[in-house]
């Protein structure tokens, strides 16, 4: 039987090109357009949260199946770049969000075949899982480094 799990925010204008967001978990923060849509730099933007949604998703899809996996983290670290597509009439979509995962997993020299390949198969397993990346139309291209120490 299927279930439902609703989120919530709240936002408010603050005036010119500025706005305030109330996240249902906590946080709360001021947040703008980007400086190139007449926004203000320095603060959260739609366009950021986007990326950001995409990567904290599969981040944390990614530590939940490398503990099942049984992988032996070290490190993750991973820089997301999204690419919106300009529209001549001004519509905007994004056509693709490119993540580059860094990973270090401790393995013994033997095994380094095998852990990368379980590795691979656990990002894998995160895209697969991830509700924002099977939520948007844009590309998700994840493309790792996985380094292996003793």
């Amino acid at each position: 039987m299927s279930r439902t799990a609703t989120y919530r925010t709240s936002v408010s204008w603050k005036g010119e090109h500025w706005g305030h967001i109330r996240m249902g978990n906590g946080p709360e923060m001021d947040f703008s357009a980007p400086p190139d849509a007449h926004g203000h730099a320095g603060v959260l933007t739609p366009e950021d949260s986007f990326v950001a949604a995409v990567n904290t998703c599969i981040t944390m899809m990614f530590l939940w199946t490398a503990e099942r996996f049984k992988l032996d983290l070290v490190s993750y670290d991973c820089d997301a770049v999204g690419t919106k597509l300009i529209e001549l009439d001004r519509t905007e979509i994004f056509t693709r969000v490119a993540l580059r995962p860094r990973i270090v997993l401790r393995a013994k020299e033997e095994e380094r075949s095998t852990v990368e390949k379980r590795a691979r198969r656990a990002l894998e397993s995160a895209q697969k899982y991830s509700l924002v990346a099977n939520s948007v139309k844009a590309e998700i291209l994840v493309d790792p480094v996985i380094k292996m120490v003793e």
